[in-house]
């Protein structure tokens, strides 16, 4: 190890230790460790609200390469709590690139550790379950690490929506030079800007509003769709959101969520959510499509998941299912305009299976245009 670089520690809760080195902001993170898959897209992770309040570990071993860009963003800044990699690259490689990883971090406030094991802190999550954890690159001891680590926040019962959503509404106008375009409110419950350069690049006048807004007030703005957006945090907790998707379904409008809106869907539902072990994040993971039979490639990341017992119920449709772990993967209503998936359809930055979502989106609210 280089030692010029400050010592750092990975804690968990259940008292494995991992010792690296310092990157991005020199101190101290608590959050829930979590481990993704994808080979790219450090920067969308990085910036992709859904991993508010949480310690990503990445697969890949070396990351940063490529440096970071002012394009790639899903967010205004870096929403995770910390960042765990094998091989941090102090350069960048890269046409594309605005400046390093590293820096980037550090200028957010990021704290990081880098040249430890991260095949064996992989492996412990997978056999253990995702865990609460701090890094800490100031206090090395391990007893008074790991007790931070257990005093730190948990997942279950944390509403993390109300933490990231925006202050106010903001439209994003449509492309094209369509007359009448389609509205679409989004509720932004951490939602990635892809999603919205998607549904403008359809032509969509878009309205994202904040989580806790009501029915009453999605309605006053006229509204051809409702979108429901992925975002961080248990489900459970918001009722704002799960009594405010209710009320929009008894109007008939279309109604498509993503991640946690398709928790929150399932939710007004009449279902019931749960915690997975150790979640589903990465840009490779397989989805059947029930209804077409193909097999999708998707982007993913939550730690929930509605349970299937919902679809004893004669009026929701089970359309897709995790082929890992035959978790639900979308469902949609059987007379409602009302649909969701489970994964990232946007795939920022990649794959693109799932786009067609956007599509059939876009195709109910024509056929369910009122104005």
């Amino acid at each position: 190890m280089n030692e010029k670089v400050p010592r750092a520690v990975l804690a968990l809760e259940d008292g494995r230790l991992f010792e690296g080195r310092s990157f991005g902001r020199p101190g101290e993170a608590c959050g829930e460790v979590v481990f993704n898959t994808a080979i790219t897209g450090y920067q969308e992770v990085l910036t992709d609200p859904s991993y508010a309040g949480q310690i990503v570990a990445m697969t890949y071993p070396h990351v940063g390469n490529y440096g970071v860009n002012p394009e790639d963003v899903e967010s205004v800044r870096p929403q995770v709590a910390g960042f765990v990699v094998r091989e941090i690259s102090t350069v960048s490689s890269s046409w594309r690139a605005s400046g390093e990883l590293n820096r980037y971090l550090e200028q957010f406030g990021i704290v990081g550790i880098s040249e430890i094991d991260t095949r064996a802190l992989t492996r412990h999550l997978r056999t253990h379950g995702a865990k609460r954890g701090v890094i800490s690159s100031i206090l090395l001891d391990r007893d008074a690490l790991i007790a931070r680590a257990r005093a730190s926040r948990s997942m279950l019962g944390l509403d993390l929506a109300r933490e990231v959503t925006c202050v106010e509404p903001y439209i994003i106008e449509g492309e094209g030079a369509a007359a009448s375009p389609l509205r679409v409110v989004a509720y932004d419950f951490g939602v990635k800007r892809n999603i919205l350069r998607m549904m403008a690049a359809a032509g969509c006048e878009v309205t994202v509003v904040p989580a806790m807004t009501s029915a009453e007030q999605v309605l006053a703005l006229r509204p051809n769709g409702v979108f429901l957006s992925n975002g961080p945090g248990d489900p459970e907790p918001c009722a704002y959101a799960i009594e405010a998707t209710r009320r929009l379904m008894a109007t008939g409008l279309p109604i498509f969520g993503i991640c946690l809106g398709h928790q929150i869907l399932g939710l007004a539902c009449g279902g019931r959510t749960f915690k997975l072990k150790f979640g589903h994040r990465g840009a490779n993971h397989p989805v059947k499509n029930l209804a077409t039979g193909k097999f999708e490639i998707t982007s993913q990341n939550h730690g929930f998941a509605v349970e299937p017992k919902l679809f004893e119920e004669h009026d929701f449709v089970l359309t897709h299912v995790n082929l890992n772990d035959e978790t639900v993967e979308g469902f949609r209503h059987r007379t409602l305009p009302v649909f969701s998936v489970q994964y990232h359809p946007e795939a920022s930055p990649g794959p693109h299976d799932s786009h067609y979502l956007f599509r059939e989106f876009i195709t109910l609210m024509r056929q369910h245009r009122r104005d």
